[in-house]
């Protein structure tokens, strides 16, 4: 009679869990802060506009909106940006995203060439959005697009393993200086939920010497790592890039914040090596160690003071707390910071 009694009270638990609205259980952005990202970033058709690029669109921006209805709990906004997304960029014969939209040239594909960082936060989305609301077809569309990731941008080499960014153009084939990397793909978070729809070892293996590279991607004065990253022998700047902590890499940090990953010593490295004079992140010249932007806009400060928290526990200021939009990028980059906070930080906040 007590098991009886135990089955039936688990299974009326069960019940209550599932009426509690997904919204409780499954938001970390609030909605008053997905309204304010879509008033600005999101057009009716379903795409991201990015605001500081002359208003194009891209595989990232169309990832990052998807991954933050995710966050918001908003699947009606999420089909938007995946009709969008699955319409206009999933053009290549190979199921990876075309990296940009343009809407003022004719077609408005303009480079049809992938950006993997874009097919990750695409594929990852859909993955998420698969186990939040129950469906199969964005799964199904997830593991098309990691397989093909696994398939064609991830590589070995020396040893390690590699993230092309690319299908074409950064292998060693490809130019002098090959393989080249930007390390701001590397969306490790996303890494174990991907292997889970295509199963690898390489997801694993990417994860390990990923990090590896980030580690020993330390260049210049203040030890920073830079947008594109030559592997032809000893690390160093990519050729043809400028040398420099760029808009790229700013998002690290925040990658590795939000993964759990990096040793105090690394994230300490980077926090310290990022900030100006008054807490502001700014972007880096690798030779000298001096700044070239100072990133004032809250979606990049909040990014040191998210890695002072992690490392120090030291809480985040008040004003970067709160939500308000700007241009596209540092907004989208301060939504995935609080919401990190809200999940899984709340000490920060």
């Amino acid at each position: 009679m007590k098991q009886m009694l135990a089955f039936a009270f688990r299974a009326l638990m069960m019940v209550a869990i599932m009426l509690v609205p997904l919204t409780a259980r499954a938001a970390s952005i609030s909605q008053t802060d997905w309204n304010a990202y879509k008033a600005a970033f999101l057009d009716p058709a379903g795409r991201i506009v990015d605001t500081g690029n002359n208003n194009i669109s891209h595989s990232e921006g169309q990832g990052y909106g998807m991954w933050l209805a995710v966050l918001a709990d908003a699947p009606a906004d999420f089909e938007l940006i995946w009709s969008f997304t699955k319409t206009e960029l999933l053009v290549r014969d190979d199921g990876l995203a075309a990296w940009k939209w343009d809407p003022q040239t004719q077609p408005h594909i303009s480079d049809i060439n992938n950006a993997t960082d874009g097919d990750i936060l695409i594929a990852y989305a859909l993955a998420l959005a698969a186990k939040q609301w129950a469906k199969p077809d964005y799964a199904d569309a997830a593991r098309s697009i990691a397989s093909t990731i696994v398939a064609k941008t991830i590589v070995q080499r020396a040893g390690r393993t590699v993230l092309l960014p690319g299908t074409a153009g950064f292998a060693e084939a490809d130019r002098p200086d090959g393989p080249v990397v930007n390390p701001s793909y590397l969306i490790f978070e996303a890494f174990p939920v991907l292997n889970e729809l295509t199963p690898s070892p390489l997801w694993t293996a990417l994860t390990r010497d990923g990090l590896a590279q980030i580690n020993t991607f330390a260049f210049g004065p203040r030890k920073l790592p830079a947008d594109w990253v030559s592997l032809k022998t000893k690390p160093r700047p990519a050729d043809g890039f400028a040398q420099e902590f760029g808009y790229n890499a700013v998002r690290i940090p925040l990658y590795l914040a939000r993964a759990g990953l990096g040793d105090e010593k690394l994230l300490e490295r980077l926090r310290s090596g990022i900030i100006v004079d008054g807490g502001n992140m700014a972007t880096f010249d690798l030779r000298s160690g001096n700044p070239k932007d100072v990133l004032s806009d809250a979606g990049y400060r909040i990014i040191p003071a998210l890695l002072a928290c992690v490392s120090k526990k030291t809480p985040i200021p008040d004003e970067l707390r709160h939500f308000t939009s700007t241009l596209y990028y540092p907004s989208t980059l301060h939504l995935l910071a609080l919401s990190f906070a809200t999940q899984a930080r709340q000490e920060c906040l």
